[in-house]
This record gives structure tokens, C-alpha cells and sequence, in this order.
């Protein structure tokens, strides 16, 4: 909606100060005073703003994993060690990881709805949607701790969506992608799965099927690296403590295109 209220504004004055004619007048100068705020905004990032994006996703984001984790009435091991796995990659220091315990207790308590958090996280993101859909990747992790996801943290994973503007097919599409990239993982660490298993998963976690041209795989690989390049996503507002996620991401993107360029390069030889 604030992207509109210049238009809004600009136009109701031109109207009923110059018929239809003002009121086009009036649209034009509030689109341009839309964008001049709009980059105003974006270069805030680099100043106060950004500090507070960081303190507000890190509590998002302990605060959230704890309201997963309790979804189903108790919290396994597994779901503890995955939290305390995501502050080992973040390296914190023992004043965070005791601030990181807390807030994940924070949420796991019944009383903790999550709606007021993720509600401040949504406002300091703003437009930013590849910081918005890192977050839903890692609470996303965080349900499948345990192997499956549940119906009830299904339903606080929809309730993130909602607030953050991920739509249901954004969230299925993304939600696939990580579950094929944690098994794509799993395979390549254990050997278990066999290659033609591993290959599948490898075009999966590209959002492509086997079918596709060298061209589109190329470009699909080129657009999810720039989406999940650390740098930039730090640059946008992620705390620099989990840039070791973000490169964790872009490393199984990575492993998946090499995957099936090397299978490709066996064919053609």
C-alpha cells in the first residue's frame, strides 16, 4: 500500500483540482514521488534500518524454530540439535547462543503465538523477498529436524508465509526445494542412494526436470546462486552470523548443477 499513496494522494488532489485532466497530472507526480521514497528506503538499509532487520531476523528466527519445534505438543532431540547445529554454522558467542537458547525456549512456551515477531520481521523485510523466503528455508529445515512434516507445523509454516507475502505455490515450490536439497545432502554425505536417485534430486533442487536444455539449466542454476549468494543477502539485512547458511545453500546448489553437468558431459563423450 505505501508504494501507492503518492499515486492515492497525488491524484485525488489533482481531481478536484483539475477534473480528469489534473487528476492524470496528479497520478504522474505521485509515481514519482512514490519511487523517490521507495529508493530512499533501499538506501536506508545501508544505515540504522539495517541494524535493526539483523536483531529483529535473528529473534525471528530462534523465537520461530521453538514455536515449530513444541507444534506438536513435545520437542525432540533432533529438534534441539538442529537449533544448536544453526549456532555452531553462525559461530555466536556464548552471550548469544545463551540469547538464541532463550528466545527458542521463548518459543516453544504455549502462551508464544509468534504473530507479533513475525509481524516485525514482515515490516523490517519489506520488499526484500529473497530475505524473506532464507527465513522460510530455514524454519523449513527445522520442521523436517524430526524426517516428516506434521500437519500442525505445516500450519505455522503457512502462518510465516502469510505474514512474509509467500503465496501458497511460492511456498509448495520452495517447500519442495528443500525437501529435495536436504535429501540431494544426505545422499551425497552417506553414498546410500544410488546415482540415477542422486541425479533426480540434483535437477530437483534446481526446480528442473531432466528434460531441460543446457541453456535454461544454465540459466536456472545462474539465478538461484544469485538469490543465495551471501554477500548480497547480507547486504539486504541478514545478520552476518548466518552467512555460513547462506553459503551452505548456495554449496548444495552448487554440488547439484556439477552433478548433472558432469552426467550430461558423460553422455555427450
Amino acid at each position: 500500500m505505501k508504494n501507492w499513496l503518492g499515486k492515492i494522494i497525488g491524484g485525488a488532489i489533482g481531481f478536484y483540482s483539475g477534473g480528469p485532466v489534473g487528476l492524470a497530472l496528479g497520478i504522474l507526480l505521485g509515481n514519482a514521488f512514490d519511487k523517490t521514497q521507495q529508493r530512499r528506503a533501499e538506501q536506508d538499509i545501508g544505515g540504522g534500518t539495517k541494524g535493526v532487520l539483523q536483531t529483529v531476523f535473528f529473534q525471528a528466527t530462534f523465537s520461530v524454530m521453538g514455536k515449530i519445534a513444541k507444534a506438536d505438543g513435545h520437542v525432540t532431540e533432533k529438534q534441539i540439535a538442529l537449533a544448536r547445529h544453526v549456532m555452531s554454522r553462525m559461530a555466536l558467542n556464548g552471550a548469544q547462543r545463551l540469547e538464541a537458547m532463550r528466545l527458542f525456549n521463548e518459543g516453544k512456551a504455549p502462551e508464544f503465538s509468534g504473530q507479533a515477531i513475525l509481524a516485525e520481521l514482515a515490516e523490517v523485510i519489506g520488499r526484500r523477498a529473497s530475505l524473506a523466503q532464507i527465513f522460510l528455508e530455514i524454519q523449513l529445515q527445522a520442521a523436517y529436524a524430526d524426517g516428516s512434516l506434521t500437519v500442525r507445523e505445516r500450519d505455522v509454516l503457512h502462518t510465516i508465509s502469510t505474514h512474509l507475502g509467500i503465496n501458497r505455490i511460492q511456498f509448495e515450490i520452495i517447500h519442495q526445494r528443500i525437501r529435495v536439497q536436504m535429501q540431494f545432502s544426505a545422499g551425497r554425505r552417506s553414498h546410500t542412494q544410488g546415482h540415477a536417485s542422486n541425479l533426480a534430486n540434483a535437477y530437483q533442487v534446481l526446480g528442473l526436470t531432466a528434460d531441460v536444455g543446457d541453456a535454461e539449466l544454465k540459466k536456472a542454476y545462474r539465478r538461484l546462486m544469485n538469490q543465495h549468494h551471501p554477500d548480497k543477502l547480507v547486504a539486504k539485512g541478514l545478520p552476518g552470523e548466518m552467512m555460513s547458511i547462506a553459503k551452505e545453500r548456495t554449496q548444495q546448489i552448487q554440488q547439484a548443477y556439477e552433478e548433472i553437468h558432469k552426467a550430461r558431459k558423460a553422455i555427450k563423450a
